[in-house]
């Protein structure tokens, strides 16, 4: 149980040396996220629907 206890303290320590992002490089971060996932999902929808149309072709 020591072991657990010296654990969290250090998670502790470690947690306040972090440098924690201001407001707006969050947003920016959350934005560039966000776009990058939309034009993921995107591209995969794109492709997906083309090897479709392809198998579909075939007799």
């Amino acid at each position: 149980m020591n072991r657990v206890g010296n654990f969290l303290r250090d998670v502790g320590r470690e947690m306040k040396k972090v440098s924690w992002p201001k407001k707006n490089e969050l947003t920016r971060y959350t934005i560039t996220v966000i776009s990058t996932v939309l034009f993921m999902t995107l591209f995969f929808v794109v492709v997906d629907y083309g090897i479709s149309s392809l198998i579909r072709l075939i007799p």
